[in-house]
């Protein structure tokens, strides 16, 4: 990933109604949710949560497609991991034990698997 991407990425997340706009995609997976239904669970007014997901899109975060009369938004999951390899790439010069809370929750989530 490149740098400014990052932080196109970043800045799209900086916001606490677009954090919980894609936090709520990501753990609807990637099937991903109805626009109506983002807003009904988040209590988002429907010209905000537009704006939000307008955001996380052009930042790659999120994508949306057309099932009959609605519009269902999924996370981006392939530019998710893509950003937190970005951020994690250097961590702290090969002290593995600093990024371990990270993969620990990964494995927690399910995210990665748990060794064995």
């Amino acid at each position: 990933m490149e740098m400014i991407a990052a932080v196109e990425s970043l800045s799209a997340l900086a916001h606490e109604g677009r954090l919980k706009v894609f936090r709520l995609l990501v753990t609807a997976g990637p099937t991903g949710m109805a626009a109506g239904e983002i807003a009904r669970r988040l209590g988002t007014p429907p010209n905000t949560l537009s704006a939000n997901l307008s955001l996380l899109a052009n930042a790659g975060l999120a994508q949306s497609r057309r099932d009959g009369r609605s519009i269902i938004y999924s996370a981006r999951f392939d530019r998710m991991g893509e950003l937190m390899t970005f951020l994690a790439e250097d961590c702290c010069g090969g002290a593995a034990e600093v990024c371990a809370p990270v993969a620990a929750a990964a494995a927690r989530s399910r995210c990665i698997p748990a060794e064995a």
